[in-house]
């Protein structure tokens, strides 16, 4: 297959499609709008200004902002330059940062759309070039608009080879330190390219940013977008969210699973579960109603629904479909430049499945089940970090380290990670995946994970949505019945010893998941370890 970089796609279409619309920012309500052409002839000039700072070919150069437009007119401008861009999650505590810039050696970096600005900045030393993006961020040496004022376009930009370094992405460091995974031109390409097949994606096509650019499932969505000329619409923040999304009316929408769990809480806040499942039943009523909850949604458009990056429930996506947001999911790391894995076109006996590999890689299992892969998008090393690059090849596969399973046709089910797996003080080994999707059939629970190394059987912990006052009788009453059901669907070693309810969500802020929004485990189970530790004789306990 023949691949092409972001910047050839970039110089096609706005060479093909000019005047057309490629991205819509909000700011401050109102919506901008950037043509190929805009974007091409913005980036030109920021990689003039990269250039005028004596920078030389390869430098690492940092973004650190939330999503916007701007993010990838300024990513396109490093590889027009000749640089490699290293994107920091906006999430990320002064520590994180720090060590990412330390260890790149990233020599400046674009700041932007930020929550802490405080910790942001005490994270960037005074060496380091600061460009700031057209939002209110921290103190920068220059800034996005002077640049386009003071630099013409760039006319000899640089055109990277495809097998040369484009970016560094770092890990979300859920278990140490983040490791920099470097990403070639192919690497990112194949993905692109695969999926932009796979999904039939055009040029008429609308897609939503608003995950991390920072997180590589974002990332190759920009990659799809600059590959097959969608347009891409920008979230302002958290509280437009839903306006933006009805104003941009998207053909597809890939999320998490976390952020599904939340929109179905916020369905089932406006009506119960039991009246919405009665009316869902009722001909005519039912797709009348399902198609009035996707409206309101902002998903009237979309043709193809996908979630990433973690685990989600089968009981999901079964309450989904029912509402006709048939989601299929995917599967990919950081070192397989996104998605290497998808279940497309939508199947019902295969939900729950992640599908079959994309054309651009290989994949296999091992003796233990894990997932071996390999192929054009996979990685090849990690940045300065030779000890662990061995560690996770294999006679040319990468370990990544997800169980799966895989029927006759070659279709994949994870069912956790070999990390993931803890054994009980009775001496089995608990794969706490399949565990959790069971006991997320109860729509009360958002979040789970269980636990139990060393224990006499699995322990669950769990956070219920929002609205649940504390002890209620009723909810109790149901996980109780919730846990019963679970139990009965479970080998003796694996039955769930009880519930342990937690009062305070697991976010960000406290540590107990990471940016990409997956539980921590290893800090959940030292946060909780002594509260679980003790002799429990009750099936139910509340924080």
């Amino acid at each position: 297959m023949q691949y092409f970089t972001p910047v050839e796609n970039l110089l096609r279409n706005s060479e093909n499609f000019g005047d057309k619309v490629f991205l819509h920012q909000p700011i401050n309500g109102q919506w901008h709008k950037y043509t190929w052409t805009d974007v091409e002839q913005q980036a030109r000039c920021i990689a003039a200004g990269l250039q005028a700072q004596g920078f030389e070919q390869g430098t690492k150069i940092g973004i650190l902002s939330k999503n916007c437009a701007h993010w990838v007119i300024v990513d396109l401008a490093i590889m027009m330059a000749g640089m490699i861009s290293v994107p920091i999650y906006v999430t990320a505590n002064r520590v994180t940062i720090d060590y990412v810039i330390k260890h790149a050696n990233i020599k400046a970096i674009f700041v932007g759309k930020l929550d802490d600005m405080v910790e942001s900045e005490s994270a960037i030393n005074h060496d380091v070039l600061r460009i700031a993006l057209p939002y209110p961020t921290i103190p920068a040496q220059v800034n996005f608009s002077d640049w386009l004022a003071e630099h013409s376009p760039l006319i000899e930009i640089h055109h990277g080879k495809i097998n040369e370094t484009a970016t560094l992405v770092y890990t979300s460091g859920s278990t140490g330190p983040p490791k920099g995974v470097v990403l070639t031109y192919k690497n990112m390409a194949a993905v692109a390219q695969c999926l932009a097949t796979t999904f039939n994606v055009t040029k008429h096509d609308r897609a939503m940013s608003y995950l991390p650019l920072a997180h590589i499932v974002e990332r190759s969505n920009s990659c799809v977008a600059l590959y097959s000329a969608l347009e891409v619409y920008f979230v302002e923040s958290l509280d437009s969210f839903l306006d933006d999304l009805h104003y941009a009316k998207p053909n597809s929408f890939i999320s998490v699973p976390r952020l599904w769990t939340i929109f179905q809480a916020n369905v089932l806040s406006k009506v119960s579960a039991a009246k919405l499942q009665l009316l869902l039943k009722i001909p005519f009523v039912g797709p009348m109603v399902a198609g009035k909850i996707r409206k309101a949604l902002g998903l009237q458009c979309a043709k193809w629904f996908v979630s990433g990056t973690a685990p989600i429930p089968l009981a999901l996506l079964q309450w989904y479909q029912k509402l006709g947001i048939t989601i299929s999911e995917g599967w990919g790391m950081t070192e397989t430049a996104g998605a290497s894995c998808v279940s497309y076109p939508f199947e019902q006996q295969h939900l729950g499945t992640i599908g079959k590999p994309l054309a651009c890689v290989e994949m296999k299992l091992s003796a233990e089940n894990e997932i071996l892969i390999r192929g054009d998008s996979v990685f090849s090393e990690y940045y300065l970090d030779s000890k662990n690059t061995e560690e996770f090849f294999s006679d040319g596969w990468f370990c990544t380290g997800d169980c799966a399973q895989v029927d006759e046709q070659g279709i994949y089910t994870i069912v956790g990670r070999i990390k993931d797996k803890f054994k009980t003080s009775k001496g089995k080994y608990v794969a706490p995946v399949p565990i959790e999707s069971l006991l997320c059939t109860n729509t009360d629970i958002e979040q789970v994970c269980v636990m139990g190394s060393g224990l006499k059987q699995p322990v669950a912990l769990i956070v219920l949505k929002q609205s649940i006052a504390k002890k209620d009788i009723v909810t109790e009453k149901a996980l109780r019945s919730t846990l019963q059901w679970v139990n009965q669907q479970l080998e003796s070693h694996q039955k769930v010893d009880y519930l342990f309810i937690c009062h305070e969500a697991w976010t960000i802020e406290n540590n107990l998941i990471t940016p990409t929004l997956k539980i921590k485990r290893n800090v959940i189970e030292q946060e909780f370890n002594a509260l679980i530790a003790k002799e429990i004789t009750s099936d139910i306990i509340w924080q």
